[in-house]
């Protein structure tokens, strides 16, 4: 039958065979999967239907969910999940390894995946996406950047239209809890982290977070799904928030910015520009006001211009709602919001951090005539132009803290300066660079 002129019926009778729902497996009981397991128990998805939950010493966890049907199954045996026969495995216990092997293993059973881990995703994701294809599987990942927030799907789907050529924001809450709480109360570095870590937002090792590479991960994924460039997970320099002292707070008021872990990323003159570090941001731009666990991305295309994405970036019910949103891409049998990463015409681009911007530089001194004019010497025969200089009084002439900013340059030439600065006898401590973000 000519399907232009089959009756109108004919495709309702077709659909009305109902299609058995996928069934789903939670690895990981804690704050995101039991987020998970009540959306698919108390607002079940059409076609999802929960089967497995594994987590070891399941016993008091599975007491306190009573809500779940007894007819799921509870196990602290991966095996029992993963030579099973159900459809979705739903990763959340995070970290490379075990997780790593058991999504694996999951993709190569032909068992669709859906992950909250953003280190698996950054390193294996797109070979993972290879192998589930080849058996017919999906490989998801919507939370594992930006937790709540549609960003995978919003740039894979929402601006496919678009060439998008630059990325910029704010992937860690913890980075800026502990700069908000330096800024705002005047106390250090470790004093923010302790209290960071007193309150659960930063780890007992909180290397991961401070030092970018959580964020990293994140911005490698992004650069992918984004700006579509094959980037490796070590590709990008990343730099520490430990360098900041509630002085850079202090002079970056002075010109109307505030600080922030900045994550950014520019396909530009047949290179990729890329970093992760803490930078000054204007007081009017949208990431001044980002706090907590807030995340903010800004995405620029080469027809639509900028689009902001912004929203709660973890806990247990924003991650929930992305991985649930994932399931649902699956059951639609489309790949979008975040279902994979496609290989297909990524660029492999080199990868440097060269920005050339605005430079705030913070000097420690014992003072002594003629330390501005060293400086200023220095930069002029690398052909770098002062902008301003700015030292508050009521210091210490041993420990003396001022500012220089620079107009426009390459990074690489405020590094090459600082080689020679930061051997000079006045300085008590090397001095602290940042980017300026206009």
């Amino acid at each position: 039958m000519n399907p232009l002129t089959a009756p109108v019926d004919e495709p309702a009778k077709a659909n009305s065979v109902p299609r058995k729902p996928l069934t789903v497996a939670i690895i990981g009981f804690g704050t995101v999967g039991s987020s998970v397991a009540r959306i698919l128990t108390e607002h079940a998805p059409e076609g999802l239907r929960l089967s497995y939950v594994f987590n070891r010493n399941f016993e008091r966890k599975r007491k306190a969910a009573d809500w779940i049907s007894p007819i799921v199954q509870w196990t602290d045996n991966i095996e029992d999940i993963l030579s099973s026969d159900v459809d979705i495995v739903v990763e959340l216990v995070g970290g490379l390894e075990p997780a790593g092997t058991w999504i694996r293993r999951a993709v190569g059973s032909g068992k669709s995946v859906v992950t909250g881990n953003k280190q698996v995703v950054a390193r294996y994701g797109p070979e993972l996406v290879v192998q589930a294809h080849a058996r017919g599987g999906h490989v998801a990942f919507g939370a594992s950047v930006a937790g709540g927030v549609p960003l995978i799907s919003g740039l894979q789907e929402g601006l496919a239209g678009d060439e998008l050529v630059e990325l910029c924001g704010i992937l860690n809450g913890t980075c800026n809890y502990i700069l908000t709480r330096i800024e705002t109360s005047g106390i250090s570095f470790a004093e923010a982290l302790a209290e960071a870590q007193k309150f659960g937002y930063a780890e007992a090792n909180p290397a991961e977070d401070v030092d970018g590479h959580d964020a990293l991960a994140k911005l490698t994924i992004l650069c992918r799904v984004g700006l579509r460039c094959a980037v490796g997970h070590t590709e990008i320099p990343t730099r520490s928030i430990s360098i900041i002292e509630p002085i850079d707070f202090e002079y970056a008021k002075l010109l109307d910015c505030t600080i922030r872990q900045i994550s950014r990323a520019e396909k530009t003159s047949g290179r990729l520009l890329a970093s992760v570090e803490p930078t000054l941001v204007r007081r009017s731009s949208p990431l001044a006001s980002v706090e907590g666990p807030q995340n903010l991305v800004m995405s620029t295309g080469k027809f639509g211009g900028e689009t902001i994405f912004a929203g709660h970036g973890a806990g247990g019910n924003a991650t929930a709602v992305a991985v649930v949103s994932d399931l649902i891409s699956i059951v639609r049998l489309r790949q979008i919001g975040g279902v994979a990463i496609h290989e297909n015409g990524l660029r492999h681009l080199p990868v440097s951090s060269d920005f050339t911007t605005r430079h705030y530089l913070r000097f420690m001194v014992k003072d002594e005539p003629g330390i501005i004019a060293t400086l200023a010497t220095i930069f002029a025969k690398a052909g770098i132009n002062i902008d301003s200089v700015f030292q508050k009084p009521g210091f210490s002439a041993s420990r003396l803290p001022f500012v220089i900013t620079l107009e426009p340059c390459s990074t690489s030439l405020v590094e090459e300066s600082l080689k020679q600065i930061n051997q000079l006898p006045f300085l008590v401590q090397p001095c602290v660079a940042l980017p300026i973000l206009d």
